[in-house]
Order: structure tokens, then sequence, then C-alpha cells
């Protein structure tokens, strides 16, 4: 028999995703988040100082990710994804001024390394091919694979691994590296193409998600903090919200998908990862010139990639420990400076907005993989969600979406026996 009904504890990606699968399985699910808001990481608010709604960061996914492609299908996402037709990526070096767009070739033959047109200027296609030795599952640092020098690393691995990864890229996990590369570059440029949520996150994943679950029957609890779970034997029993401790039936299933040090907080013993870096993004009221790219790679600057939206141009640093600590109006400046040199800009600093995102994804190096742990844990009706998980990629959003899928199929198939 299948479980009557299921808790959902977090309502980010990973969350919406489980509580999304459930009820596609008849499950009668609650959704419950300690936030004010759905989203988690990926959420959208209205900032005042702005006077737009604008996203806590700037995520993108690929056109080859298959869950992200389910789970839009499955709640009727209708707002597009923006982006090429083709897998392009532009990038200007700010030091240099030098400008170029990669082009990778729609099919899996990468017959783009062989074009001059396609390829990162002064580069051969020889250079391209030690990329081979980073495809394979082995667990290692990339630094210790392949040379971290030279033009292709320099002005095109380095910076896309970087914001894969959010972490430094010699540092990173070939395992994870490894993952991500057989599911987008080694599938062509089909696979490739970047997709950015137009006109912010919770309009492409979050408030359809929602709207789906509602009209599915499913409740949804923001602003209930979880403050323990109570076990005996192999179960889960009860779950304490502070104000009510509320028991949990013997055909209820419970996924945790919460961030990883709040899942650690609740249950013993569990391994997670424990290094954390930061993503710092800059927004500014001020809407994308005529024929800026949608999304333009910087080398040799603060900011590394910079979004043209209609309303906005915003910036992302990655692995952005470094520049925590400084103060708001001066990276807003330094920013600003890199966007005016971009696109060519002689105009005074509009109205500004830094976020950072000081726990944004674990550090994917080789260490911080092997603490991840499974969905299933040793209590028969507990089940765990987020990009934190041992999905086999980095904290993305297609991670996030898997994870909520695995933990959900678990759930139900582990109760219906």
């Amino acid at each position: 028999m299948k479980p009557v009904s299921a808790k959902v504890i977090g309502a980010g990606l990973s969350g919406l995703s489980a509580a999304v699968t459930l009820a596609q399985a008849g499950i009668r699910t609650e959704l419950i988040d300690a936030a004010p808001q759905a989203g988690g990481r990926c959420r959208s608010y209205h900032d005042p100082q702005l006077g737009l709604t604008i996203d806590n960061g700037n995520h993108l996914v690929l056109s080859g990710n298959a869950a992200t492609a389910r789970f839009r299908e499955t709640i009727g996402a209708t707002t597009p994804l923006a982006g090429p037709e083709h897998a392009d990526f532009a990038f200007l070096d700010l030091g240099t001024g030098e400008r170029w767009t990669v082009r990778i070739n729609d099919g899996p033959v990468p017959w783009w390394i062989f074009s001059t047109a396609r390829r990162v200027p002064g580069t051969a296609f020889a250079d391209y091919l030690p990329l081979s030795r980073l495809l394979g599952h082995a667990e290692g640092r990339i630094g210790d694979r392949i040379a971290t020098k030279g033009r292709v690393w320099e002005h095109l691995l380095e910076p896309v691994l970087l914001a894969a990864l959010n972490t430094t890229p010699a540092d990173s996990s070939t395992a994870l590296t490894g993952a991500v590369l057989r599911e987008t570059i080694a599938r062509g440029g089909r696979a490739m193409c970047p997709r950015i949520a137009e006109p912010n996150l919770a309009a492409a994943f979050i408030d359809p998600a929602i709207a789906w679950l509602a009209k599915q029957g499913s409740d949804v609890a923001l602003g209930r903090r979880l403050r323990a779970l109570t076990f005996d034997g192999d179960r889960v029993v009860a779950l304490d919200f502070g104000e009510t401790s509320e028991p949990v039936a013997k055909d209820m299933a419970i996924i945790l998908a919460v961030p990883a040090w709040a899942a650690a907080a609740l249950i013993p013993d569990l391994t997670v990862p424990d290094d954390h870096r930061t993503i710092v993004s800059g927004h500014f009221a001020m809407p994308a010139p005529a024929g800026a790219p949608a999304m333009l790679g910087l080398i040799n600057g603060t900011a590394e990639w910079l979004f043209s939206f209609p309303d906005r141009l915003s910036v992302t640093v990655s692995a952005a420990d470094h520049l925590v600590d400084t103060d708001r109006e001066t990276l807003a400046r330094i920013f600003w400076a890199d966007i005016c040199a971009a696109l060519g800009l002689e105009e005074p600093m509009p109205k500004w907005q830094i976020v950072k995102e000081k726990r944004a994804t674990f550090a994917a190096t080789p260490a911080q993989n092997s603490r991840r742990p499974p969905s299933r844990t040793r209590w028969s009706n507990l089940f765990l969600a987020g990009d934190w998980t041992a999905t086999g990629l980095p904290a993305t959003i297609e991670g996030a979406i898997r994870s909520g899928e695995t933990a959900a199929g678990l759930a139900i198939h582990s109760l219906s026996r």
C-alpha cells in the first residue's frame, strides 16, 4: 500500500521537486519551510532599494538539464528560460579589451575545436585534447589531471568551471567535473545552451510549483521551523516545531530538504559537507543597453559574469570568500566600473544592491564530495534531499531537482511495500 501522506521539510528547489514527485504519485503531501517564502537560495524578492524584483543570485541552467526540464513541464511553467539558440559563450578580457565568442556546434562530434572562428582566439585544436582527461569518473583534483594555465584554461575552462563548481577549479573534484562535462559538452551544443530565468527565478520555477501543488491538494506551510526530530527504533516518530510536537503516522514519509548544516543539527551522526563557498552578486537598476549580450564572461575583472535583463544589469562572482568582508558600496563601485567597461557606458552608478550568500554551495573538492550522504538514511521513513546530498553533480539547480526526485522515489518505494 502506498504511504497515505508525506511531509517535506524545506521548500527550496529540492523540497519542491520532492513534493511534486510525491503528489504526482497520489501521495497527500505537506510542504513546510521556516522562511516566509518558498525558494530557498533560488528565491526572488522585491528589493525596495532598487524598486525591482530580483533574484537572490544569478542562477542559470543548461538546455541538457533533463530533471530541470521534467520539473518545469510537470508544473506547467510557461515563463520561458532566456538564452541563445546555440551554445555561444561571449567573453571579454577587461585587461586587454579582447572580445571573443566560443561557439560549440550542436552535435556531439566536437568539430568546433577545429574552427578558428569558434574556439578561443590564439589556440589550436590540440590545446583542447587534454579535456578528455576530465571526462572519466575517477576522483582527484583537476590541477593534478590537467595543466591549469594557458589560453584555453584562462579564457574558457577556468571561468566556466568556476561558475559550475563555485570552487577554485584547480582544487575541484574531477568526479564532479566529469559528471558535468559528460552531460553537457560531451553531448554537444544542444545540451550546452545557457538558459537564464527571466524575468526571475520565482516566475520560472517557484511560483508555478506552488500553484501546481495547490491544485493537487498539497498543503504549503511557511514560517514553521522544525526544531527537532524524535526517533524510536528505525523510525522518526515525531516532529517538534517548537509550539507543537506532531506525531508521525506509520504510513507517513518524511523528507528532509534543508541545508546541510541544518540537517546535521537534526539527525544524529550525520556526515555532511562542512566547507562552503560564497557567491556575491551585484544588481543595478538600469535596463540593458541595446545590443548587450544576455550573458558575458569577464576575464581580469572583479565581476566574472555579467547578465543583461530588461530592467537591470547584474553581475556574479563565484568562490567569492575573498570579497565577503568588503564594504557593500565599495563592491558596487567596483562592479559598476566593470559593467561600464564591458558595455561601453559612461553613466553614473544607478541604484544598486549587493547580495552576499556566504554558504551558497559546498566546496566542490574531493574531500567535501566524499562527505555527501545518500538520500536513504538508517531510519525507514526518513529521506534526505538537497544539492549537498550524493547526487553525483556539484551544487546546481539540476542537482537539487534530481535529489528531490530521488528522495521521493525512495519514500514511495519503501513505504508502499
